[in-house]
Order: structure tokens, then C-alpha cells, then sequence
């Protein structure tokens, strides 16, 4: 125990739910141990409902009691210079001086853990003052310099020279004052007022406030752009040596888990699968759950791989007393689960986008342009800021074409624009010949049976007041599709096996189903009016890896057997080469390039492009050894 900061010791937690008139336990964590070393980071990663953040809630001590209790179990904490304690055993009012103090956590969601009628800075003074006696003076100034550890605010040196520049002064009292106004101006900021990057921040700079031992980060990149997750992981890496601070880190995406991690926990069902350090887990993993998961992410450096699922590796049968048990599938190899990487030539890709050219353009856009007004006094428009600025290309019959970039470039601004959801300022969308902007609202209608979109967030894409039945069926009821409550339904019923849903299912409700289970519905009800073009916006972002995988694959399927033409918008570029056959890079409204996939990947041409692909965690063996190999470069530095 000298060097652990952390044990964990046969945790148990169990949930009671209602089960009929019987009231019955769900076990949410299954006898799990692991320990953590001190200034390491401990990875644990699995799908979501696996345990990984009930596990960390129960660390917290903040398992909701009632319905959830762990049962058993020791949590052994041991922070510099104090005596190690079981936090199990800890009363409530003695928690708080762990929780917030010695053990910090960063929520999945920074939005919704932050009050959005007080400022950023009110609660970060709030979170610093909780912990440490000092005045409202004190903590504000400390406030400012969290601030500018967590990069939200430059230090005041480089401040004051920026401000200098840009007022071309010498009187260092006014530029002094400038400054103060600069960094009240950053604190006096509400939470709806910032970026989601910039939020993820504060609550780094909350959590990081009474300089814990332990940080907690559950999911904190989760919602993020490549390019802002690349600047969190680094930030929290720099953090973590800088202080010495040890770290669990929850995701469920094993690229991220190579960026940052030194020891790796997986977990699936409740259960601790498999641990280890990163670079065994990347190089041999021995569970084949772990292997199913390295297997579902797109490879970076091969084509239109046919992913496989985590349930080609491994099932649960009935085991001792009845619990579920967990194996891996009976073959000799695992690898023969695993369908072979399919690379395409050259040749063959010329020769399909030279196939597409000949199918002519289905959509045509020529000098788009989408702006959103900015109000001045008495309500008068005083300007536009352009989401979409002079666009324009050509989607081909059949073709999947990607659409990346960050949040704020336009993507999902465009993607609405061209089904005339927004109604664009300028420039003309036309599909199969016809000019969509010039069309009235009736015209329009008609055209939208083969326009069809499928958004990021199935939740609420899904009245949660409607069944599944009814959702899919009522696009078929509006346009008059089909007449009949038997024909809807074996309508609705054909819809669901296309997609991989029970067609039993049409009568529940959209809460009743996981994730991936609502994407998948929100497929089918796009594909209802059998539609020959559709607009993927973000669709698989939210998803865990292995659900991500068999979207994916559903998504192809359905393209080849009902000859779709798909704009696939995401932030991901390994998802979208995946996926396309062509790519369009945005970048604040424009276009920044057009290419094959194979181009845009592997030659870009712009910086912007080149910096969203080096972005992405690579979650290679060699990649990791690098990092390794700089981390003890900075450890001798430091």
C-alpha cells in the first residue's frame, strides 16, 4: 500500500427494481477490485451500462440511496500525508471532507452540472471557498489563476503584452486595468455563453480547486470535437505530472484510453473483464470482450473494413446459481470471428467513383448561404453571422458523401438547409433537376418522401409520449401512404427486421430501449416513405464503439439494398472514411476542401484538415510507446 492511493475490494452494488408485485435486485457491479498507484492514470472503459460510472459514484460516496446500495465491498483510500481510510466506513458529514476536497470528479455532462443562473465565476469561487478558508478576495484571485492554468484565461504576463499590441499604449496603469476588465469579463460569463470545450474546462478547474489527490473524470470528452479532445486530454496529461495527482479516467472509447491511460480496467456487465497495463491490453488482450472492442473501432489505416460486433467474440450463458456468465465463443481462434479487412485498390476506387459520375448528380448546390441575424437595440437586425457562406457541390446517385468539421463550422447548418428545414439567404439546392428553394410549402412536402434525415439524438428525435409503432408508422399516415391499421402495421414490422429491432417491440416506448436500440428506430422511420436520399447528422456520435460498429454496418446494408444516397455528417473523421466515398471539409462556413476519402485521409491539402486528422487518438501500440516515452522525458524535466 505504499505507493497505492487507491483499493478497491469486492464492491458490490445492486439496484432494487420493480418487477410486478416481486421486488427484485439488479447487480450493477459484480465483485469488482483494482487499485490505483499514485500519480498514474487507471483507464476503465466498457459499453455503457458495463458499471464504469456507478463504480465511480460509489468511490464518491454518491450512489443514490434509494433504489441503488452497495451491498459489499472495501474502498481503501490513502492520501499524501493522512492515514488511509475504507470511504465506505466514513459517516456522511465526514465524507465532504474527501468528496470535493481530497477526491475530485468531472462530470459527463459540464452543462447540466452547472447552475445557469449564477456566473462561472460566482461558482467557481463557490467550489474554492467550500474547501479552503479564505476571503471572497482571496478566492477570486484564485479563481483567476485556475483560470489561467486550465488555459481559459492567458497568464496576466502575456495578457498584458496582448493587451499592450492591441492598444498601442505605454501607460501600464491603463493597460493594468484592461486586463482586470479581460479576466472580470471571463468570470462574469453564464455557462450558456461558452463553448462546450470552455465549460469542460471550468469544471477541470472546479474539480482541480482544492487540489485533490484523486481526480475523477467520467466521460469528460464524451460530446467534444476531435480537435477540442485532443486539447482536454493534454491538458488533463499536463495537469496530472505538474501535480503529481493520480486519475481514474471512464470512456468507452479505447483510443482515448491509449492517449491518456497507464493501467486499463474493462469492464462489461458489472464485471471486471480484464486489466492490465495499455500497452499489453492494445498489444495482448486476453479477454475476448477486449478484443471485440479494439476490433469494432475503424481502423485509420484501412478502407471500408467490415467491422464486426462484441457479440462475434463472446455470449453469456447460465452459470453457478443461475447469474449470467460471461465466455468467449466456442472456436479455436478469435480471429475467426473476425470477417477479413477488405482494402481496396486504387483501381477499384476509380473505377466506383467514375460509376457514380455516370449516374449523374442527385443533389446539385450552387452558392449556398445560411446566416442567423444578431439584434441590435429597439430589436433591429444589425448583422447576419453566416453558418453557411458560398457552398456548393454535387452528391452523386448512390454515393455516401462525408460531411466533417467542428462544431460551429455549418455541418448540421447545411445538412437542414438542403431539406429546406432553414431557409437559406442565398443560392440554389437542386435534387433530381428540380430547384427546392423555389418551391411552396405543399411542392415541398411531396418532395420530402424521398428526403429524409436521421438526427443526432434519438432520445428526442422520439416523442417519448408515442410508441415505436406509431412513431415509425406516422410519416406513413401524414403522406397517405399506406391505408389501414393491419397494412401499417406489417409495414412498421418489416421496417424494424430491416433494421435489426424485434417487430414485437412496436408497443413500447422509446425509454424502454438502449441507444442504439432508438438509433436504430429513428433508421427505420426515415425509411419508411422509402426515400432515396438522407441526411445522417451525427448519428453515431453518442453511440458506444460496438453499437457505433453496427450502425455502421446497418447503415451500409441498408444503402445496398434499398440504393440510398447518404450526406453522413460527423466530427470523426476515421468514422467518415469509413463511410464515404467522398469528403467535404468545413471550416467556419466554407469549404475548406473536396476529395476521396482515401485523399482527404491520407494526403490533405490544408492545414485545418491536417490538424482534425492528427487530432484523432490513434490507439496503436506505437502510439503509445511514444507517449510513454515522453512522459518520462517531461518527468525528468519537471
Amino acid at each position: 500500500m505504499n505507493d497505492t492511493i487507491l483499493d478497491v475490494q469486492g464492491l458490490t452494488i445492486e439496484f432494487a427494481s420493480a418487477d410486478g408485485e416481486e421486488r427484485k435486485s439488479v447487480r450493477a457491479v459484480d465483485d469488482v477490485s483494482f487499485q490505483l498507484q499514485r500519480g498514474q492514470t487507471l483507464g476503465i472503459v466498457g459499453e455503457s451500462g458495463s458499471g464504469k460510472s456507478v463504480t465511480s459514484l460509489a468511490i464518491m460516496g454518491l450512489v443514490p440511496t434509494p433504489p441503488g446500495k452497495v451491498t459489499s465491498g472495501r474502498i481503501i483510500f490513502k492520501p499524501e500525508d493522512r492515514p488511509l481510510v475504507d470511504l465506505r466506513q466514513v459517516p456522511s458529514r465526514k465524507m465532504r471532507q474527501y468528496r470535493g476536497g481530497q477526491i475530485a470528479m468531472i462530470f459527463q455532462e459540464p452543462m447540466s452540472s452547472l447552475n445557469p443562473v449564477y456566473t462561472c465565476g460566482f461558482q467557481l469561487i463557490e467550489a474554492i471557498r467550500q474547501h479552503q478558508r479564505i476571503s471572497q478576495r482571496q478566492a477570486y484571485e484564485l479563481a483567476v489563476s485556475q483560470l489561467q492554468e486550465v488555459r481559459l484565461l492567458p497568464p496576466e504576463v502575456k495578457l498584458f503584452e496582448q493587451v499592450q499590441g492591441e492598444l498601442n499604449i505605454e501607460d501600464t496603469a491603463m493597460i493594468s486595468r484592461e486586463v482586470k476588465k479581460r479576466q472580470r469579463a471571463m468570470m462574469d460569463r453564464f455557462p450558456h455563453q461558452m463553448s462546450g470545450g470552455q465549460i469542460q474546462r471550468l469544471m477541470i478547474a472546479m474539480a482541480l480547486s482544492s487540489n485533490p489527490s484523486l481526480l475523477i473524470a467520467d466521460e469528460p470528452t464524451t460530446a467534444l470535437d476531435v480537435t477540442v479532445q485532443s486539447t482536454i486530454l493534454d491538458l488533463l496529461r499536463e495537469l496530472r505530472d505538474r501535480r503529481g495527482m493520480s486519475m481514474v479516467f471512464i470512456t468507452h472509447d479505447l483510443g482515448i484510453i491509449a492517449e491518456i491511460a497507464d493501467q486499463v480496467a474493462v469492464m462489461y456487465q458489472g464485471q471486471l473483464v480484464e486489466t492490465g497495463s495499455v500497452l499489453d491490453i492494445f498489444e495482448r488482450p486476453s479477454h475476448p470482450y477486449t478484443r471485440g472492442l479494439l476490433a469494432c473501432r475503424p481502423q485509420p489505416k484501412q478502407r471500408l473494413r467490415e467491422l464486426p460486433t462484441v457479440s462475434d467474440y463472446m455470449e453469456v450463458v447460465p452459470g453457478p446459481e443461475g447469474e449470467p456468465l460471461i465466455r468467449a465463443k466456442p472456436q479455436t481462434d478469435f480471429g475467426s470471428g473476425l470477417p477479413p479487412a477488405t482494402e481496396i485498390t486504387p483501381r477499384e476506387m476509380q473505377m466506383r467513383l467514375e460509376e457514380l459520375q455516370d449516374k449523374g448528380p442527385l443533389l446539385t448546390v450552387e452558392n449556398l448561404k445560411v446566416g442567423y441575424p444578431v439584434q441590435g437595440v429597439f430589436g433591429r437586425i444589425e448583422r447576419h453571422v453566416m453558418a453557411v457562406n458560398d457552398v456548393s457541390f454535387q452528391v452523386y446517385k448512390g454515393e455516401t458523401f462525408g460531411l466533417v468539421g467542428e462544431s460551429g463550422c455549418g455541418k448540421t447548418t447545411l445538412g437542414r438547409a438542403l431539406l429546406q428545414l432553414i431557409k437559406p439567404m442565398g443560392g440554389r439546392v437542386w435534387f433530381e433537376g428540380r430547384d427546392l428553394t423555389r418551391l411552396g410549402n405543399w411542392q415541398m412536402r411531396k418532395r420530402r418522401r424521398e428526403m429524409q434525415i436521421i438526427f443526432q439524438d434519438p432520445y428526442s428525435s422520439l416523442n417519448p409520449r408515442m410508441t415505436i409503432g406509431e412513431a415509425i408508422s406516422e410519416p406513413l399516415r401524414i403522406h397517405g401512404a399506406i391505408r389501414g391499421r393491419r397494412n401499417l402495421k406489417e409495414r412498421v414490422q418489416y421496417l424494424l427486421e430491416c433494421v435489426g429491432s424485434d417487430p414485437t417491440a412496436i408497443n413500447r416506448f422509446p425509454h424502454e430501449f438502449s441507444g442504439g436500440q432508438r438509433q436504430r428506430i429513428c433508421i427505420a422511420r426515415a425509411l419508411a416513405l422509402n426515400p432515396k436520399f438522407i441526411v445522417c447528422d451525427e448519428s453515431v456520435s453518442a453511440l458506444d464503439v460496438s453499437v457505433q460498429a453496427q450502425v455502421l454496418n446497418l447503415l451500409k446494408d441498408l444503402q445496398k439494398e434499398f440504393k440510398l444516397t447518404y450526406i453522413f455528417i460527423s466530427h470523426d473523421l476515421s468514422v467518415v472514411k469509413f463511410m464515404s466515398d467522398r469528403i467535404m471539409v468545413m471550416n467556419a462556413g466554407r469549404i475548406e476542401e473536396i476529395g476521396t476519402a482515401e485523399d482527404i485521409y491520407q494526403r490533405p491539402r490544408r492545414d485545418y484538415t491536417q490538424a482534425l486528422i492528427s487530432a484523432i487518438p490513434e490507439g496503436t501500440p506505437e502510439r503509445i510507446q511514444t507517449l510513454q516515452l515522453e512522459r518520462e522525458r517531461q518527468k525528468a524535466l519537471l
